[in-house]
């Protein structure tokens, strides 16, 4: 089974940065598309951002194009989103999870995801 733990959230002013990162274990994620959602309270689930197995074709939702970057290494079993410009608006739980498909499909939606983090809160406020 495999099992996904989020890392790298806090609190940042706007403007600042974040790297987020999620570390896999039980399975190896070189098969896998790799997605970032986030979550605020009384809202649905947003996906933010999709790598696909081959590491090619990212999707980014429009909101954050330009600001944030998905990665992923292999040899680590891990993914990371680097988050830059951040702003009030990017406040929420940001989630880890994995698809048994190879492929990214946008707009990324929740149930087309098999493996989920606990989350990662981001905070950006001044």
């Amino acid at each position: 089974q495999l099992q996904l733990v989020e890392s790298g959230g806090g609190l940042v002013q706007p403007g600042g940065s974040l790297r987020l990162s999620c570390a896999a274990s039980g399975l190896p994620l070189e098969y896998y598309a790799i997605g970032w959602f986030r979550q605020v309270p009384r809202k649905e689930r947003e996906g933010v951002s999709c790598i696909p197995a081959r590491g090619d074709s990212t999707y980014y939702t429009d909101s954050v194009k330009g600001r944030f970057t998905i990665s992923r290494d292999n040899a680590k079993n891990s993914a990371y989103l680097e988050m830059a410009s951040l702003k009030p608006e990017d406040t929420a739980v940001y989630y880890c999870a994995v698809t048994k498909w190879p492929s990214c499909i946008a707009p990324m939606a929740v149930h087309e995801f098999d493996f989920w983090g606990r989350g990662t809160q981001v905070t950006i406020s001044s």
